[in-house]
């Protein structure tokens, strides 16, 4: 049986969610998150700021710009020490952009990154983040994070707390099966066009092997972390010889490489040569 890909995965997310055509199932997420009522959405490019090469960047990235500010929204599978670092980056990237291109700096515009994060420790359904000191002041007013415990909302699903799910259904059918997704689109239309759009991008053979790809890549990873560096090599050449795609060589060498790894255990495992893995 082949597995179901939810949009806990960012790039279900994103396949789903950065279409003109479902702007309207993407409205009801955010006022879920945000408790406001959105009515326009406009898709922003993240691909700017081309001169500064340290700043990371992915070519799929959900910005948009709405009539309550400017949002980001990552969904963050895994939940690595960098994490957090990472994602304070991109937030503060759009700031200072939002800030450059202005005639002013002020703060009338809103900048929010929405986190929906798996595999994390808070005890929250919602943790929001202000740039304040410890007294409550705030440094500005217009930079918001909110992280979202998705794992936590998941559990009024599995203990049945129907209120709960009523109030959060937009929320919790991101990472629902079809089955379960059946039952809650009965009597909502967002929900029912949400199924039928994930259930068209599982379908899509380049979505798939893009999948595929990822979860190659995230076994290299766990074989690494949890069996040590040798059963991580052997995995990773015998990956190797039965894919050898490059560019998916070439995202494991990144990967290692913010591990610390050498060049040369680099390039054993991947089988890139060190000029290569020089320029990444």
């Amino acid at each position: 049986m082949e597995k179901f890909y939810t949009c806990k995965y960012d790039r279900a997310f994103k396949e789903v969610f950065m279409k003109e055509e479902n702007k309207d199932i993407l409205e009801k997420v955010l006022e879920t998150i945000l408790k406001v009522k959105i009515d326009k959405i406009r898709f922003l490019n993240l691909e700017r700021n081309v001169d500064n090469i340290k700043v990371k960047r992915k070519h799929l990235d959900l910005y948009l710009e709405t009539d309550i500010g400017k949002i980001q929204v990552e969904v963050n599978t895994e939940n690595p020490k960098y994490l957090n670092s990472r994602n304070m980056a991109y937030i503060c990237d759009i700031y200072s952009h939002h800030i450059l291109v202005g005639e002013e700096y002020n703060e009338k515009t809103l900048i929010i990154q929405i986190n929906m994060s798996y595999d994390i420790k808070n005890e929250e359904y919602i943790r929001k983040y202000l740039v304040q000191d410890d007294k409550g002041n705030k440094y500005v007013k217009n930079l918001i994070i909110y992280e979202i415990n998705m794992e936590k909302y998941k559990s009024f699903w599995y203990n049945k707390n129907q209120e709960e799910i009523e109030k959060n259904k937009y929320l919790l059918m991101l990472d629902l099966g079809l089955k379960e997704l059946r039952k809650l689109s009965i009597k909502d239309k967002v929900v029912s066009k949400y199924m039928n759009e994930i259930e068209r991008v599982n379908e899509e053979p380049e979505f798939r092997e893009y999948m595929s790809a990822e979860d190659d890549n995230r076994k290299i990873e766990n074989s690494i972390r949890s069996e040590g560096y040798e059963d991580g090599v052997k995995y990773g050449i015998n990956l190797g010889k039965t894919e050898g795609k490059n560019e998916e060589k070439i995202e494991i060498a990144k990967e290692m490489k913010k591990k610390n790894f050498s060049k040369k255990e680099i390039s054993q495992l991947t089988g890139l040569d060190l000029k290569e893995i020089e320029k990444l």
